[in-house]
């Protein structure tokens, strides 16, 4: 068999048909299925994360729930703004009875925060350290919220205007008291 031009030319036409089909149709296609893939995997991963979250909604409104119970007993631990002279006299019948001498209370600015008001109160005690500590256990049980902080201890060496006697624990303390409280709107009476 003999090949002249024609059949030259009709085996180069047999050999372009396909390479042109490749560049022209089938790697644009393939181009849009991988992307298509592409996107279907984006998509079935967005589907098994909002299926995994859909399976603990539940739990997500047990935690909610519970998260509110802890404000709601936190809430019941800070008094109103009126109940604060009451903390302040358990707090001063508390140091009578650890059997601290109060020497002074000054009441400082209250600082606003997030839904609740803090007043600090300095306060200056004497007596022996093991009432002091009896103090800050008590302190501790109350049902409010507190906070003691800036405390200085200082040893009293000696006795009061000088006598030497038996005051090894002897002890003064200098610290802010901290009461958590409500704000109350103001009322016209």
């Amino acid at each position: 068999m003999r090949f002249g031009p024609r059949e030259v030319v009709f085996f180069l036409v047999l050999l372009v048909v396909p390479v042109a089909s490749y560049f022209y149709v089938f790697q644009p296609r393939n181009a849009e299925i991988k992307q298509a893939q592409i996107e279907v995997e984006s998509k079935q991963a967005k589907l098994d994360k909002l299926r995994e979250v859909s399976e603990k909604i539940d739990d997500i409104g047990l935690a909610i729930e519970k998260g509110r119970a802890a404000i709601r007993l936190v809430e019941t631990k800070l008094p109103s703004a009126r109940d604060v002279e009451v903390i302040l006299e358990d707090v001063w019948e508390l140091a009578a009875a650890s059997r601290m001498n109060v020497k002074s209370v000054k009441s400082e600015t209250p600082v606003p925060a997030a839904g609740y008001m803090e007043q600090p109160l300095r306060i200056v005690m004497e007596g022996e350290f093991e009432g002091f500590y009896d103090f800050l256990l008590a302190l501790e049980r109350l049902p409010r919220i507190t906070r003691i902080h800036e405390m200085k201890l200082d040893r009293l060496s000696g006795g009061r205007r000088g006598h030497e006697d038996d005051r090894d624990g002897s002890m003064k303390a200098d610290f802010v008291l901290s009461i958590y409280f409500e704000p109350t709107a103001v009322v016209n009476e």
